[in-house]
């Protein structure tokens, strides 16, 4: 494994945050679900989740993180993640394919976030939720940002409805929190 590799597990296994786990009072799982997990990394979410699921598909842009994630799996006998190297405004997914869509701090870094969220609208299926993890834009923000407003708007054009937003206390990097939860009804 490269360097630079090396250096972009060790800060993403090392960012201060809540248990994925909290995240259940936002979305309920079931046995059977297929859940997508958006930006996947090193499986914040893909893999506390799978225990909870039928499968969960660890997307991200990334192959090489996505091999360390499917060997991290693999180690703890977690044979329902799957790997899959995809752009969000193209996900290489059929139409209502999942139960669940999780994007944990990831949403941020796609532009025009409208194709993605569309993208996520399409592998949905009828009564799927969405549930979007990001960072509030604000004066002290580094890095592109989507305000919790603008998020909620986005969601709402892309054909979601039954949004609600959160604002949990967490902060992550010292920075402020807020949970978009979706569904999709046709």
């Amino acid at each position: 494994m490269n360097e630079k590799l090396m250096r972009k597990i060790n800060n993403l296994e090392n960012i201060e945050r809540s248990p994925a786990e909290e995240l259940f009072q936002f979305v309920s799982l079931n046995k059977e679900d297929k859940l997508l997990d958006l930006g996947a990394g090193v499986g914040y979410i893909s893999l506390p989740f799978s225990k909870y699921v039928d499968e969960v598909i660890a997307l991200d842009f990334d192959e090489d993180v996505l091999k360390y994630l499917a060997t991290k799996a693999e180690e703890n006998g977690m044979t329902n993640i799957k790997t899959l190297v995809s752009d969000f405004k193209d996900l290489q997914l059929g139409n209502e394919e999942v139960d669940k869509a999780i994007a944990s701090i990831s949403l941020h870094e796609v532009q025009p976030i409208s194709l993605a969220l569309s993208e996520i609208y399409r592998v949905l299926k009828d009564q799927g939720v969405f549930l979007c993890i990001e960072l509030e834009k604000s004066a002290i923000s580094t890095g592109p940002r989507v305000s919790s407003k603008d998020m909620r708007e986005e969601v709402l054009n892309a054909g979601f409805d039954h949004v609600e937003t959160f604002y949990p206390q967490t902060k992550l990097a010292n920075q402020s929190v807020y949970i978009v939860v979706a569904q999709k009804n046709k």
